[in-house]
């Protein structure tokens, strides 16, 4: 200690040290903590939906129409509905968002324009989603007069979920190591074939992973839709996009908001088939992204 310049001092940092480490302890166990407490709840939370609905599970819950007898309701409507409105809306936003995030980082002028869209994209991303749903209302039920439509419902959650799809792809396409492109600029490769052969494979992983957070959202969110009138209680399924439809948090709000006790059980029942279904697409897009990531 003498030689590093310390002398009589080195019994303080040798004190000082002891303390750092039974403080770095200290919050090491309290982080533990209250990570073990999130689980905990977690896992009381869903021992507790499997408890009330897992009895009405079954084939018939699944094929069968809303009704207002509960042993004869099912979510047949709500579970085509949510398809459609997921598959509509990755349709729209995905190449939207990835075009955007393309533009704005391999191709746009670092302008005061470029700067002013950058800023709001980012502002945008923490927006209530309620108000896209006022958004939706206004512009795409009334003033386009697409009714409560699928498209209108899809064209509202692109609208919520497109600036976290081009901030997820931006920053994908940024993690790409710059002299990736000088190299195939250097070679004589132009500019969308330095992007499309060279960039766009490297971020691809960053991008589906993006993606996946922000199809997920579209699955849980429903004040967007409750703001721009989707009927709750559908007989049909939609065969078309102009058809009205409904969707599972819809339907299991509306359960949750039925005084019978056996219409509890009936949205424990949905939220366990909305998590499912929530849980097999995003696999579905693990693995493609896992699989993007070893082609790479």
């Amino acid at each position: 200690m003498t030689s590093l310049g310390l002398g009589d001092n080195a019994h303080l940092f040798q004190a000082n040290l002891e303390q750092r480490r039974r403080r770095s302890a200290r919050f090491r166990r309290a982080c533990s903590a209250f990570t073990w407490l999130g689980v905990g709840t977690l896992f009381v939370l869903l021992g507790q939906i499997l408890y009330q609905g897992a009895a009405w599970l079954g084939w018939d819950f699944l094929t069968s129409f809303a009704s207002r007898f509960p042993s004869r309701a099912g979510i047949f409507a709500a579970l085509v509905g949510t398809l459609w409105l997921i598959v509509t809306t990755a349709a729209i936003s995905i190449p939207v968002g990835v075009a955007a995030a393309i533009y704005l980082e391999e191709y746009a002028p670092r302008t005061r324009l470029t700067r002013f869209l950058e800023l709001n994209i980012s502002n945008l991303a923490g927006v209530p989603s309620i108000v896209y749903g006022l958004l939706g209302l206004a512009v795409f039920v009334r003033w386009l007069s697409l009714e409560r439509s699928v498209i209108s419902g899809a064209l509202t959650m692109s609208v919520l979920i497109l600036p976290v799809i081009v901030t997820a792809a931006r920053e994908a396409l940024r993690a790409v190591p710059p002299s990736l492109r000088d190299a195939a600029l250097g070679v004589g490769a132009t500019r969308w074939q330095c992007t499309w052969h060279h960039v766009i494979p490297q971020a691809l992983p960053g991008i589906l992973t993006g993606v996946i957070l922000a199809i997920s959202r579209v699955f849980g969110e429903t004040a967007p839709l409750l703001v721009i009138g989707l009927p709750i209680f559908v007989s049909r399924t939609p065969s078309g996009l102009g058809d009205s439809f409904t969707v599972l948090p819809l339907q299991i709000y509306n359960w949750t908001q039925r005084p019978n006790h056996e219409f509890q059980n009936l949205a424990a029942a949905g939220i366990i088939v909305l998590l499912v279904v929530l849980l097999l697409t995003n696999l579905v897009a693990v693995v493609l992204r896992q699989r993007t990531e070893t082609e790479s």
